[in-house]
């Protein structure tokens, strides 16, 4: 390939969002421009929170982006749902210093997707020598890469990384037609548990609204807002993500941003936040003011699915673990990561 030259961005907002999508595509709205953008300006992925910017960018002789790799330098390993606690343990038992280390990937996003955005399929090898030339540079312990596409993992295997698996569960239209198809292709025994929980999640009067672009206003946000970190809390001890996020990331990718709510008359009392890619919807945040038994599938999984077969989508992807999804259409999937 003709002549490159690295560099290093330490923001996302460093680079015009058109350049940064000429390489990046929209099909998959979390390595978009926007998304990314918004995650380090609200102060969500920074080096306070220990996700300090280091995105890689390889550009031809004229200056123009041929590619990027988005990439962090870590002082931890939270966020990331590829689980490497144990080898940090045992590598700073024996005498190292395990963080900081680079972390290729979108800040708190267990969701396969593009790691090298490729204006040009013949920069991915300058990327990754790249990366490790500044993992060498600056003594850090390794360079990691989670949830690579089957296209991907090949180049970052010929370049010796090692790949390590994972499992994930996820939905698949088969040509459904709509929700009540998709029940017929399942078995008796799940049919009727699937209706008793839709009906159950709905027996109180709840109504679900879908919700994208300018139609979800600030207070729509500031309430799912206060869902998202009594889970975050739950789940993690604090919420990743910070509240201007939530506006931020609304204002800049509108119909790629779905917030379902489950409304009692006209006030929310649970929340799903999903985003819109090119053939794939998927599901990244839930939480509720609410204990209303099974409202939580109809949300997360069900109304997901409803959605996706209404868009004509290929799949729901609803996030990090969870076999309990095999109950309800989900199949197991498995994850690829470096």
């Amino acid at each position: 390939m003709p002549r490159t030259l690295a560099r290093v961005l330490t923001a996302a907002a460093d680079m015009p969002a058109a350049q940064w999508d000429a390489c990046a595509g929209t099909d998959n709205p979390f390595t978009m421009h926007a998304f990314i953008a918004a995650l380090e300006a609200s102060g969500s992925a920074t080096a306070r929170t220990g996700w300090q910017p280091a995105h890689i960018v390889v550009d031809d002789a004229q200056g123009v982006p041929l590619g990027i790799l988005p990439a962090y330098l870590k002082s931890h390993s939270q966020g990331e749902y590829v689980f490497d606690q144990g080898w940090a343990d045992a590598w700073e038992r024996a005498g190292g210093r395990y963080y900081p280390k680079l972390q290729c990937s979108v800040p708190f996003t267990p969701a396969t997707g593009p790691r090298l955005l490729l204006r040009d399929a013949t920069a991915a090898p300058a990327l990754l020598a790249a990366a490790e030339a500044l993992a060498v540079q600056n003594r850090l312990s390794s360079v990691h890469a989670t949830f690579l596409t089957p296209g991907q993992q090949a180049l970052f295997a010929a370049q010796g990384w090692l790949m390590r698996t994972g499992e994930q569960f996820h939905w698949s239209n088969e040509g459904y037609g709509d929700f009540g198809d998709f029940l017929a292709a399942l078995s008796s025994r799940k049919r009727k548990a699937i209706r008793k929980e839709r009906e159950a999640a709905l027996a109180d009067g709840l109504m679900v609204v879908h919700l994208t672009g300018a139609a979800i206003t600030e207070a729509h946000w500031d309430a799912f807002w206060t869902f998202y970190q009594d889970t975050g809390q739950r789940k993690w001890g604090r919420p990743y993500l910070t509240r201007a996020f939530f506006s931020q990331v609304g204002a800049a990718m509108g119909d790629r941003v779905l917030l379902m709510l489950a409304m009692r008359g006209d006030v929310p009392i649970a929340g799903a936040l999903n985003f819109v890619g090119s053939d794939c919807l998927y599901g990244r945040y839930w939480g509720a003011r609410e204990d209303v038994p099974f409202l939580h599938f109809e949300l997360c999984y069900y109304q997901a699915i409803d959605w996706a077969i209404a868009h004509g989508l290929a799949r729901v992807e609803a996030g990090a673990q969870g076999a309990h999804k095999l109950a309800r259409g989900y199949r197991p999937v498995a994850t690829v990561s470096a």
